[in-house]
């Protein structure tokens, strides 16, 4: 199965380390009300709505971007966004569930 990961992406859990090993940053597209009752760690909190004015600041990180939200919808939306603007992204989906991957 490792050839056929490496030929289709590999494993979202892989891929996150790999993303984490070159000093990604995690985007978490929630709103602010929702950031607040509880987020991963470090974590920068730019609303999905609030993204696309977000593009140059996001670009001069010169850096890995992992989105996430509360399920993985608005995290999928906002890495399409980021990717067609040149940023190398990747959807970490669900922050719950993003966060257990980074333990």
């Amino acid at each position: 199965m490792g050839l056929l990961d490496k030929l289709f992406g590999g494993n979202k859990a892989d891929q996150i380390k790999d993303f984490i090993a070159r000093d990604a940053i995690i985007v978490d597209v929630r709103t602010s009300g929702e950031y607040s009752g509880g987020a991963i760690p470090g974590s920068k909190n730019i609303p999905l709505q609030s993204l696309s004015g977000k593009i140059s600041t996001i670009k001069k990180w010169n850096k890995p971007v992992i989105t996430c939200c509360a399920s993985g919808m608005r995290s999928a939306n906002a890495a399409s966004v980021l990717k067609s603007n040149g940023i190398e992204v990747m959807n970490g989906g669900g922050y719950m569930s993003l966060y257990n991957k980074l333990q």
